[in-house]
């Protein structure tokens, strides 16, 4: 197994210096993420980077309204890798640039939006009577050494776990109230009004205590583009929602297990249903053998044997390079090559979170310093 092993950084305090914190310790990985996009979206649609800041100035107005606090912890992070406000909130709203119907001049159908395969398990579908929740997180290999796992304590907001390219202020994890999302692309392309920057409706969900508050935040808010949240808490209740432009679709867990690719599975949405093509085909393969790897867990008598399972499961390569476990294709340049960057493994009854630094069938799982449920804002139950 490889022993690499993804940086930690914990900030705290206020929007803005929690932002001032976060951007000092990730100050090399942020430069490097700007370099890379930069290349892929030169490549991509011939933008210079200047154009790309330019665009995604239009998020400016509704990550304010909506989250003031959230576009203060940009401008801390702006300020403490020395960027400037414009590349971070670039960063935060690069796939809404991918997929932005008024940007003509972008590739979206060679662009497929982030990539992931999510799973929830707990009572039937787990022996050890845990609730587990993860995924593998699958984007482009060359941001792999930009991600990084980050804590945020916010009080009187829950403590926070995510993993997240540096300089993003959401995207994956769980908090101490005992509530994980897991989210996955779902492409498609709707109509050109301005909604919210994926990494700020997934940060607003993080920051709630209650599943009902999390869900909330996902029904009254307009995001910019569709992607799938699956919202998994430790009372052992799962609940899956394709969230898109034209509306909301639901799915619940089949014997206590829930996995999610990125293709539609809730149903289509009537904005697509004319010419809809599923924008990872490898979704259709991802999913079922997900949901087979993971039956497993029905007989694990232990945490340790669970995250073994999940491992083992996570790390299938039917369809490879392209496969649940995914490998960057050979037959790419390499600005497009994917990977899966990070597979996460929560055990939401323990507060134990577990990822790799990379693809999960050649590293172990870091266990990382942090409890979910540690500290003066922990909301142990």
């Amino acid at each position: 197994m490889t022993p690499r092993t993804l940086p930690v950084i914990e900030i705290s305090g206020t929007a803005l210096e929690c932002g001032r914190q976060y951007g000092a310790a990730v100050r090399t990985q942020l430069h490097a993420a700007l370099g890379y996009y930069e290349e892929a979206f030169g490549q991509s649609a011939g933008l210079t980077w200047d154009l790309v800041t330019a665009r995604a100035a239009r998020w400016l107005d509704p990550v304010r309204d909506y989250a003031p606090e959230l576009l203060e912890e940009m401008r801390g992070i702006a300020e403490g890798a020395g960027v400037d406000l414009l590349d971070v909130l670039a960063l935060n709203a690069r796939g809404e640039v991918i997929y932005d119907r008024s940007f003509k001049d972008m590739a979206a159908e060679d662009e497929p939006a982030e990539g992931c395969t999510s799973f929830a398990a707990f009572g039937e579908a787990s022996g050890d009577g845990h609730v587990w929740a993860g995924q593998n997180w699958d984007w482009r290999a060359g941001v792999g050494d930009t991600v990084v796992m980050l804590r945020i304590v916010q009080p009187p907001r829950p403590t926070l776990i995510m993993q997240v390219e540096a300089g993003q202020i959401g995207r994956q994890g769980a908090n101490s109230a005992g509530i994980a999302l897991n989210a996955n692309g779902l492409g498609g392309r709707f109509d050109d009004r301005v909604g919210l920057p994926q990494t700020v409706v997934r940060r607003a969900v993080l920051d709630t205590h209650t599943i009902t508050d999390a869900l909330d935040v996902l029904c009254r808010t307009r995001a910019h583009i569709a992607s799938n949240a699956l919202l998994t808490c430790r009372e052992g209740f799962a609940v899956d929602l394709e969230t898109t432009p034209a509306g909301i679709g639901w799915m619940y867990p089949t014997d206590d297990l829930l996995v999610h690719g990125n293709h539609y599975q809730a149903g289509l949405p009537a904005a697509l249903a004319a010419d809809y093509r599923p924008m990872s085909s490898d979704s259709l393969v991802r999913v079922p053998r997900a949901e087979r790897g993971l039956r497993a867990l029905r007989d694990a008598t232990g945490p340790d044997e669970s995250r073994k399972v999940i491992q083992e499961a996570m790390s299938d390569h039917l369809g490879h390079p392209e496969s649940l476990c995914t490998h960057p294709d050979p037959r790419r340049p390499a600005v497009k090559h994917w990977a899966t960057l990070v597979s996460s493994c929560v055990d939401l009854t323990t507060g134990d979170y577990h990822v790799t630094a990379g693809t999960p069938c050649d590293r172990d799982y870091q266990h990382l310093p942090w409890n979910l449920y540690d500290g003066p804002y922990g909301d142990a139950g």
